[in-house]
């Protein structure tokens, strides 16, 4: 392998992308070849029915080298990819409400099989951020208690459940949206927070869970009391390597979130931020609407790492990472075979069962 090729393959490690279309065709199949992904994410846009989703992720793994991280965002509620495929999986807060323990598995069980039926072995879920009333408009159900403990102890019991289901989580968005008022997918928020209250609150969740949580995703949030700017903490060296590293003691993969959204895009173009994020400690970054920007992203990180020899060592110690932990990771061995009707079926009854228990349980 020259040098060349080998550093493009690094990079590529270093990349969660997303695509159009609904198929590993004549279109996708260069993307995929040309960059070699650590992974690939899938929306509503790329979901037709329960097979081609199966299919369509087996076909992407086929063009590329390395295991995949067949990656969606399924919390339940308002952030549920599955609904029209399946059926619809509750809401975390609602969950939450049943005080039931014993749910609160149940519902990262659910979803786990029910991604894992249909090729996902990543699962960017649960969220970790404080139900506080400054987030309350954008958050909304997705998160479910002002207290930490309360926090924890949901996403302690959502992840067993994943992890019975044999899918990996990721805790977000930290170091935490529970103050941000305003949606990082839109516009940079702002959070005015002192040091001492983040470590006591936002932080808590992470530092109870540091050693259950695969991956922790970054948000595109500035925290200018602690880091003195508006850097977004998907930026900042110090959120990552000083404080969720060291500080907090996280030793799993760290993934900026969506590169695309405007809240780190008001700082940066796609080029700068997608070596930035790598630059202040992030293992893996997410691009997942536009195939242009994913080209423009990793062309950009391998321009930087063939002239900088520095951010050339950064990449590889970051890509072994990554290459390490997916020869350590059961969940990426590959589902066999596409779910059946009977197994859908099967699946969507759960479910349904479920969302009525919950139901109760809440109004108990």
């Amino acid at each position: 392998m020259t040098r060349l090729s080998e550093l493009r393959q690094q990079v590529g490690q270093l990349l969660i992308m997303g695509f159009d279309g609904t198929a590993a065709d004549a279109r996708l199949r260069p993307l995929l070849f040309g960059t070699q992904p650590g992974g690939v994410i899938l929306f509503a846009r790329n979901l037709a029915g329960p097979r081609q989703t199966f299919e369509l992720l087996r076909g992407a793994q086929q063009v590329v080298e390395q295991p995949l991280f067949t990656c969606i965002d399924m919390e339940g509620g308002t952030v549920d990819r599955l609904r029209d495929l399946i059926a619809p999986a509750p809401a975390a807060a609602h969950v939450f409400a049943s005080a039931s323990q014993k749910l609160f598995r149940e519902h990262g069980r659910l979803i786990g099989a029910e991604v894992r039926a249909l090729g996902f072995n990543v699962d960017f879920a649960p969220v970790l951020d404080l139900a506080l009333p400054a987030s309350r408009a954008v958050m909304t159900t997705r998160t479910v208690s002002a207290e930490p403990d309360d926090t924890a102890a949901y996403a302690r019991e959502f992840l067993r459940g994943l992890r019975h289901a044999r899918v990996l989580g990721c805790g977000k968005h930290f170091p935490g949206l529970g103050e941000a008022d305003l949606d990082t997918h839109r516009e940079l928020p702002s959070v005015r927070k002192s040091l001492a209250l983040m470590r006591a609150q936002d932080w808590a969740p992470y530092r109870e869970l540091r050693r259950e949580l695969r991956f922790v995703m970054v948000a595109h949030a500035a925290y200018p009391e602690i880091t003195g700017d508006r850097t977004p903490a998907s930026l900042s060296r110090k959120w990552m390597q000083d404080i969720l590293r060291r500080q907090i003691g996280f030793t799993g993969l760290v993934v900026s979130d969506d590169l695309e959204m405007g809240g780190v895009l008001a700082v940066g173009s796609i080029e700068e931020v997608a070596v930035e994020t790598l630059r202040a400690g992030a293992d893996l970054f997410l691009v997942c609407q536009s195939e242009a920007h994913v080209w423009r992203a990793y062309e950009a990180v391998l321009r930087q790492a063939e002239g900088d020899r520095r951010f050339a060592r950064l990449v590889a110690r970051a890509a072994h990472r990554v290459l390490k932990f997916k020869r350590q990771a059961r969940e990426l061995r590959p589902v066999k075979a596409a779910p059946t009707d009977r197994q859908v079926a099967g699946l969507r009854a759960a479910l349904e069962k479920f969302a009525a228990r919950v139901a109760r349980e809440a109004r108990a």
